[in-house]
């Protein structure tokens, strides 16, 4: 057979399509799975159905490496902790165009479709908004023809699931790989070896330059796992590679023939705990050490990777930063930094010079908060023993970066010990952020107002010494997940009003503007939302066995724990409402259904003790027979991403209220409205980006701004003031710090109320608890009219074109990465496939 005839694309009509696709799910369901339609489980259906789907990306897959190869355009890696993908079978589906041809060909066998879907767990990658950009990211990077990987590491154990247990937390393993991952394939020819430990030796080579070798290391394997990334109607597949730790020795023969069974294979247990947990709690020493080797190990394994695909088509280094661009997703990937400079100086003997324009012009730095546990700083002792060599080059960096800062600025000590990699406290540490700042030609914050901060507080020296390298690229979500995927029905209804162009075009949902005054689509937008509160309102009696409302508003604040972003205050409006309604039980009140869910890190005693609040407040809120369904209080367990694709379809009401200047972004708020729902937040992230394009009609703002919460601590800022000036305040207070929620245990929640009062109220609920009460009651206010109500809905999805993750891709491209979108053409086009998977 001539490789015409091989790789041709054969005619086929629909029918036989849908046939192929019929044939491929049952011969998994046999031959992959060894089951039949007798044997089989709902987990075996799902498992046949996605290894159905993967073939059909696969094809393309094979196609987008090939036409990388052989254009060889400039790539971008990035590199991110986290990446939380949420479930892949139905996005697939949808960006693959096959969503019809899949549900038609289950339901002529007998199953449905949506039910395998729901089958499906969230793969444990990541935890927050960090995790979910990146994912966002990748969609969009292929969706648009960007060249473009995902790295990152193929844990074992997500964070965690959460279970509430008597109002409180608790932490159960996710063990999301104990079925298999079917999207995933294992490239057990790509193995990198990296090192732990050890000592550097230093020795002259034959031309007499100086040498330095890392000996006597502790090597443990990066093995890749790749997982395709299908973009939405187009050919091209992209790669999230996954490492997984495997060990160099698997099994040591002398002890297990002196009998101790346990030192046989403790050498290889102990390696591959690398990969094991998703954020090893770093609240005891063996938890920070082997959270420090996990960003060196998705560190050295990527650097290497990078190079030795640069190097199957190049052998001149110095064009590296030409064809790859290497974006750090915060800091925790920023050891790239010094191990791409031991590479190239070590491995490759090029000289230092060489070496760090090479580095520098490669790499791009994304900061994503201005929070101090999120800005990394390593103990030098911690590079010392796990990394010598590192904190060689490390200190080599800083002392030519120091010398460059007197250069420019003479006799400002102050800004040396500014902006010296190394803080020379009482524990010398290594600044992470700042590496990072110094190691890259670009460094970017996540909305317009985060990026003011970190170039007037965080870098503001770095920005003074190299402006040039600071710019803003504001979040975005890939609408393809959040709104065609998560409401399909909504989606439908924009698409028989407008079109579909906003799938890949999102500017184009402004075409709903005038829509926003038509009385027949506001009526059909009100069932859309209608239907989405009942489905919801199902699975929260479902799981949580609260009946709920359904004309209630529902007013949502899901997102990770944390006292910056205010669930607390949103607990004190809570209570509020609740004194209201039992100081006047037969006041008309505007009923309301408030929603919390977010995971709190298992070692944050105050988060933790904010979930058994939220629990403890709905125990007595929910059955007050004065409160009826006027008021009902739910926390949805176990976050995630496919709990989210329930909770944003069905929101009213969307809470953004972290203190002003503390959010570096946020892209709940973008989800939230993009399904139709208005905010209420401070000027916070982007928060204020959403405000311009929707129209300051259209959200609800409140509290202060980042200026006046500065100008508020300076001056001195007294809680203290704010509890005994508003008696609602001071009331809801003392019912807290009295345990009138928690009568079993009075003092139960006072360590919250003494953060607020005693502890000096760092992020400033009181201060802005009034205007957020009086800002609460506008919205009850308008929700009273449901027409005008949906109105602002609608415009606040018109209003989210800016918000794509497709418009901040294309920004990075542009004006960081450098590089362009290349067009994916079928196989034919090239005759066969004539490279190894790269």
């Amino acid at each position: 057979m001539t490789d015409e005839a091989l790789f041709a694309a054969p005619e086929s009509t629909e029918l036989d399509s849908l046939m192929l696709t019929i044939k491929s799910f049952l011969e998994h369901l046999e031959y992959t799975l060894g089951k039949d339609k007798y044997s089989s489980t709902h987990h075996d259906i799902f498992n046949a159905l996605a290894y159905a789907v993967r073939d059909r990306m696969v094809e393309r897959w094979l196609d987008t490496q090939q036409a990388y190869y052989n254009e060889n355009p400039k790539r971008i890696y990035y590199v991110s902790m986290e990446f939380l993908m949420g479930r892949t079978l139905e996005n697939s589906l949808v960006n693959l165009g096959l969503l019809g041809e899949f549900r038609e060909a289950m339901n002529s066998l007998g199953y449905d479709l949506d039910e395998f879907m729901e089958q499906e767990q969230d793969a444990g990658l990541g935890n927050g908004g960090l995790g979910r950009l990146a994912a966002c990211f990748l969609d969009s990077m292929a969706t648009m023809g960007i060249p473009g990987y995902g790295y990152g590491i193929r844990y074992e154990y997500g964070i965690f699931r959460q279970s509430i247990v008597d109002g409180a937390q608790v932490e159960i393993p996710d063990n999301w790989l104990r079925y298999r991952n079917p999207w995933e394939l294992d490239r057990q020819e790509h193995l990198h070896p990296v090192k732990f430990y050890g000592k550097v030796v230093e020795r002259k080579d034959a031309e007499g330059n100086t040498v330095f070798e890392w000996v006597d290391t502790e090597d443990v394997m990066a093995m890749a796992f790749d997982t395709p990334i299908p973009g939405y109607g187009i050919n091209t597949v992209n790669t999230m590679r996954l490492w997984t730790a495997k060990s160099t020795r698997e099994f040591d023969l002398n002890f297990f023939n002196e009998g101790n069974y346990i030192r046989a294979v403790e050498k290889k247990m102990v390696s591959e705990n690398i990969s094991k947990v998703l954020y090893p709690a770093d609240n005891v020493p063996e938890g920070k050490e082997l959270r420090f080797k996990q960003e060196y190990f998705l560190a050295s394994a990527t650097v290497h990777d990078v190079i030795y695909r640069f190097r199957k088509q190049h052998d001149d280094l110095r064009l590296l930063p030409e064809k790859a661009a290497i974006q750090l997703n915060d800091t925790h990937p920023a050891l790239c930094i010094p191990e791409m400079m031991r590479v190239l100086i070590d491995h490759h003997r090029l000289d230092w010079e060489t070496a760090w324009e090479i580095t520098t012009k490669t790499f791009a730095y994304t900061n994503h908060t201005i929070l101090p546990e999120a800005l990394e700083k390593w103990p030098v002792w911690f590079f010392e023993h796990i990394l010598p060599r590192h904190i060689q080059i490390i200190y080599e960096i800083n002392d030519r970066f120091l010398a460059e800062v007197r250069t420019r600025f003479p006799g400002d000590t102050g800004k040396l010990e500014r902006m010296s990699l190394v803080e020379e406290h009482w524990e010398r540490k290594v600044r992470m952020a700042n590496l990072a700042v110094v190691g890259s030609h670009s460094v970017n914050g996540v909305a317009a107002l985060h990026t003011e901060i970190i170039k007037e507080h965080l870098f503001g020296d770095f920005y003074e010494m190299y402006p040039e390298r600071f710019n803003n690229k504001t979040n975005g979500i890939t609408q393809r997940r959040w709104l065609k995927c998560a409401n399909p029905t909504q989606a439908n209804l924009i698409g028989a009003a407008i079109g579909n162009g906003w799938t890949t075009d999102l500017y184009k949902l402004t075409q709903l503007r005038p829509l926003a005054d038509d009385p027949a689509f506001v009526a059909q937008w009100q069932e859309v939302k209608r239907a989405n509160k009942e489905h919801l309102a199902a699975y929260i009696l479902r799981h949580n066995c609260i009946q709920v409302n359904i004309e209630s508003l529902f007013d949502c604040h899901v997102k990770r724990i944390h006292e910056y972003k205010r669930q607390l205050l949103n607990v004190l409006h809570v209570i509020t409402l609740y004194n209201r309604i039992k100081a006047k039980p037969d006041g008309d009140f505007v009923p309301r259904t408030v929603i919390f869910s977010g995971k709190a890190a298992p070692a944050y005693a105050t988060a933790k003790l904010i979930i058994r609040l939220i629990n403890a407040v709905g125990d007595v809120v929910n059955n007050d027979p004065d409160v009826g369904d006027r008021l009902k209080v739910v926390f949805l367990a176990n976050y995630s991403v496919s709990l989210a694709e329930k909770i944003f379809p069905a929101s009213d009401l969307s809470e953004q209220i972290s203190t002003a200047g503390t959010e570096a972004s946020g892209t709940g708020n973008m989800k939230f409205a993009l399904n139709g729902a208005l905010t209420i937040g401070t000027l916070d992230g982007a928060n204020i980006e959403i405000m311009e394009e929707v129209g300051r009609d259209n959200i609800f703002i409140f509290g202060m701004n980042a200026v006046e919460v500065e100008d508020l601590r300076r001056r001195g800022y007294n809680p203290l003031d704010y509890y005994h000036q508003n008696a609602e305040l001071k009331k809801v207070l003392d019912m807290i710090s009295a345990g009138h929620f928690s009568p079993g245990n009075r003092d139960l929640f006072r360590p919250l109320v003494d953060t607020l009062l005693i502890q000096g109220d760092h992020y400033m609920l009181l201060a802005d608890y009034a205007s957020y009460v009086a800002c609460q009651e506008e919205v009850s206010r308008l929700y009273l009219d449901r027409n005008q109500w949906t109105r602002k809905a609608i415009l606040n999805c018109a209003g989210m074109g800016k918000f794509s993750s497709d418009r901040t891709i294309a920004d990075y491209a542009r004006e960081i990465w450098g590089v362009k979108p290349l067009e994916v053409h079928p196989v034919l086009e090239y005759r066969q496939r004539d490279v190894t998977l790269d």
